[in-house]
């Protein structure tokens, strides 16, 4: 992890990896398909792929949308925060 990368930005940036890598398993190779298929503002949507900060009810709808329940999407990538100092 980047030192100057705070805990809360890495695991939002590791959010919007995954979200990124069930849209390309769900088949969708263009960010912009899916969100304009799926109803999402295509703009925003590029956005939560990249690691912006997101209310959590627009995850569940990312998620319903992905066919992903939020057990499947925590279930791995997201560790606890290091103790290294």
């Amino acid at each position: 992890m980047d030192k100057s990368e705070t805990y809360e930005e890495k695991q939002i940036k590791q959010l919007g990896e995954r979200i990124k890598m069930y849209r390309k398993q769900a088949g969708y190779s263009s960010s912009e398909k899916f969100a304009y298929e799926k109803g999402f503002n295509r703009s925003q949507y590029g956005k939560y792929e990249v690691g912006v900060n997101m209310r959590f009810d627009s995850l569940l709808k990312v998620l319903q949308a992905l066919e992903v329940t939020p057990a499947e999407f925590f279930s791995e990538g997201f560790e606890l925060e290091d103790d290294e100092d």
